[in-house]
């Protein structure tokens, strides 16, 4: 990992001499100890503003674990203590704070039941639990997904996520930095297995406690929401979201304005990127080389306060490629070096900070992950 360490300072000194002459590096993240086949490997989810890095890996046993990767590329492996330790099971981080070194997550006990997680900087590990988490291993399509899942937190400290009930109906809460969880349910969303109401999983509430997300209804369908801090909900549909199973609109992050980014699926099961301003009004986006069958199309992943969304698109061989839309709507491609090109393959950007530096993952052309850093421009 020093080669990230050489490569940041080689980026900052160039940075403030001039600007670049051409696209951003792409730096490959792999944490000793990931598995080398298919399906495994290294996965970098979140980047704060000084530059840490937090995701998971999966290990030769198919067992997950979760890392933290520091500004000078100092990478700290950890396991929640009460994680399971054989395949599917294990630790599951998603998010660092936008400052410091919090990141919460998930993890998978004995059992294969789930349960939120934070660590704090100091290596400690408190457990989430949301009061109404159903605490069986499940059946049939939905083993190992009862539970917590933790999947934003904000600058002052609040976290949001939702839970699985013994029912496999989902719950959105928060939980506040005394502890304290809230749980809500956006009117409308159905009460069957796989139906409910979940957070973004990409920074689900915002600084000023904003939070967005999805529900699904009666027919499975998905549509997007608000939750202002005095709870109340606003309801929108991009318009062009189907409204059958697995269709319909599916925010994935909130910036500091209020800034939504995610994606719609229309009839035809194909994706199509969206920002839904402040204001409430939606702009669409598609990239020219998004394929247009089913499960191909353009998908809005996470939007900064300056406006920059990042995101990916899905050809027409089903390849997955990074996508980063400008403030004035340009849309950017770009692929880490090391994507495969084969279908299931590719590049998948997650995260992007304050100064536009990106993380994700990809898939080789052997179907193994590795994690990536795309720096800032």
């Amino acid at each position: 990992m020093r080669r990230i360490s050489i490569l940041l300072l080689v980026f900052c000194t160039c940075f403030v001499l001039s600007a670049w002459a051409q696209a951003p590096p792409i730096i490959t993240i792999d944490v000793s100890g990931a598995g080398t086949s298919t399906g495994q490997g290294t996965f970098a989810f979140s980047i704060n503003d000084p530059g840490a890095i937090t995701g998971w890996y999966v290990d030769a046993n198919g067992v997950y674990h979760g890392f933290l990767c520091s500004p000078y590329g100092i990478i700290t492996t950890f396991d929640d203590p009460d994680a399971g330790t054989v395949s599917p099971e294990g630790t599951v981080a998603y998010m660092i704070s936008p400052q410091g070194n919090t990141i919460v997550g998930f993890y998978e006990d004995v059992s294969q039941v789930n349960h939120g997680f934070l660590r704090a900087p100091d290596g400690t590990f408190i457990a989430i639990n949301a009061p109404g988490a159903g605490t069986g291993a499940g059946t049939g399509n939905y083993v190992g997904t009862e539970g917590t899942f933790a999947g934003s937190i904000n600058p002052t400290g609040w976290i949001s996520g939702w839970y699985e009930d013994a029912s496999y109906v989902y719950h959105a809460f928060l939980r506040a930095p005394n502890d304290m969880i809230t749980e809500f349910n956006v009117k409308g969303a159905g009460t069957g297995a796989g139906q409910g109401t979940v957070v973004a999983f990409n920074t689900g509430t915002n600084a000023a406690g904003t939070t967005t997300g999805q529900y699904f209804d009666p027919n499975s369908a998905s549509h997007g929401y608000v939750r202002a801090p005095d709870g109340v909900i606003t309801v929108f549909n991009v318009l062009g979201a189907g409204t059958g199973a697995g269709q319909g609109t599916e925010p994935s992050g909130i910036n500091s304005e209020g800034a939504v980014t995610g994606y719609y699926v229309d009839t035809n099961g194909v994706g199509h990127g969206f920002l839904r301003a402040p204001d409430g009004s939606i702009t669409k986006f598609d990239f020219p080389g998004a394929g247009t069958g089913s499960g191909q199309g353009t998908f809005g992943t996470m939007i900064n306060a300056a406006g920059w969304i990042v995101g990916d698109y899905v050809d027409a061989n089903g390849v997955t490629h990074g996508l980063l839309r400008a403030p004035d709507g340009a849309l950017l491609p770009f692929d880490a070096p090391g994507a495969g090109n084969q279908s299931g393959q590719g590049t998948t950007p997650i995260f992007i900070n304050s100064a536009g530096a990106i993380t994700g993952y990809y898939a080789d052309g052997s179907g193994v992950y590795h994690g990536f850093l795309r720096l800032p421009f």
